[in-house]
């Protein structure tokens, strides 16, 4: 199998010094603002006029504004991170017409993730070392893998997170290693007691990193609300608070990543419904427990992991009746609640519920897979209406499709 160059981003955690840290952070603040007057603009002149204004037109803006004396300072950190700002902003409103998102909204300087994106023109990366456009010395990185040999970065990426933790992300050209060809399939369905559930009668059990922070982040939540509003006290309360968020979020990430990565080694086709998990949050009862399980996550992993190692990720309609199908007669129950965990076919099967709707939702996959047709993601509209009518494969033929 021939292997191609993919585009991968290597991120790794460094430390700035003090003067660093203040021309990084002046930098976040007029990537802000010039991101929330870009986007000011265009909404006004839309509303306003019926005016459609390109990125161009807000470049232009952008040296405008640093002619007045109110802005100046714009001019005092590199122009890249200013530029790219408004490029982002251009592609917020590319996908917000192509209805693949909302209309753009402005950040914020406490919610809003604090990042600034330069490119080859700003700065230098000579031997290890990567210096930054305004900047004296080099940054202070913990290199915990080596970039990929020969390569240099096109575009860096800093950030820091709300815990107050640095990090820098290089985007190289990269040749991913393939995995040894196998032959292996396997179906995916995602739960919650168990995260996912495999064909193979496999279940892999959720961690729940935030049920078992849960004690500790409400805590931390309490202090925060006793401290006075403004104080430095409050400050670090609201810190402690965000050690906590990112505790839980690096924990699942290294967990999803590990079970990505074992399941596309392991197997050549990998099958997964295409979950609705916008819908599922807005259940109240669930919507804790469907975030901490983080199925889009996990499915995201799985898309570009497959295509890195030349694997096959299928996705199968959200429609198909992969629980109530029997897997060995094809018969459809009418009804299965939740709360039923087993069931027996009246062809005399006992099905486990998860393990069945994977095998149901392998067979699926391999129909498609082998007829072409049939059980895909339906795309929606901003509505929830379905833009495509699609066919679901009959029991009968899936399972002729899945059979050796």
């Amino acid at each position: 199998m021939t292997t191609t160059h993919v585009k991968r981003s290597f991120k790794f955690r460094f430390y700035p010094t003090d003067a660093q840290a203040a021309e990084l952070s002046r930098t976040f603040g007029c990537v802000r603002l010039v991101y929330n007057k870009a986007l000011a603009a265009r909404s006004e002149a839309w509303t306003m006029r019926q005016e459609r204004v390109n990125y161009n037109a807000t470049s232009a803006m952008l040296t405008e504004w640093k002619k007045t004396e109110e802005l100046a300072f714009l001019s005092e950190v590199s122009c890249v991170p200013l530029q790219q700002a408004l490029r982002h902003l251009q592609g917020a409103f590319t996908s917000f017409w192509t209805k693949r998102a909302k209309y753009p909204t402005f950040k914020s300087k406490k919610k809003s993730r604090k990042s600034a994106e330069y490119t080859a023109s700003a700065f230098r990366y000579r031997d290890g070392r990567l210096t930054l456009a305004k900047m004296a010395q080099p940054l202070d990185i913990r290199w915990s893998r080596p970039l990929p040999e020969g390569q240099v970065p096109s575009t860096v990426t800093v950030s820091q997170d709300g815990a107050g933790r640095w990090f820098v992300s290089l985007l190289c050209e990269d040749r991913p290693v393939m995995p040894a060809p196998v032959h292996a399939a396997v179906g995916l369905d995602a739960g919650i007691t168990s995260l996912v559930a495999l064909s193979t009668g496999e279940k892999i059990a959720n961690p729940k990193y935030e049920r078992a922070d849960r004690e500790r982040l409400a805590k931390a939540q309490r202090e925060h609300a006793r401290k006075a509003e403004g104080s430095n006290n409050r400050e670090k309360a609201r810190r402690k608070i965000a050690r906590v968020h990112v505790r839980i979020a690096d924990r699942r990430r290294d967990f999803l990543h590990k079970l990505t990565t074992r399941l596309v080694r392991e197997n050549q086709t990998v099958v997964i419904e295409d979950l609705t998990v916008r819908n599922l949050l807005k259940n109240k009862k669930l919507a804790r427990a469907v975030s901490d399980a983080s199925w889009s996550e996990l499915r995201s992993m799985l898309e570009y992991k497959c295509a890195w190692y030349g694997r096959e990720l299928i996705t199968i309609d959200r429609w198909f009746p992969s629980s109530k199908l029997c897997s060995a007669c094809g018969a459809i129950r009418a009804k299965l609640p939740l709360n039923i965990r087993e069931w027996t076919c009246d062809c005399g099967a006992t099905h486990d519920r998860d393990v069945n709707a994977a095998r149901n939702i392998l067979a699926a996959g391999l129909a498609v897979s082998a007829c072409g047709d049939g059980v895909r993601p339906q795309r929606s509209t901003p509505g929830g209406r379905s833009s495509v009518k699609q066919e679901v494969v009959p029991p009968q033929r899936a399972r002729a499709a899945a059979q050796p």
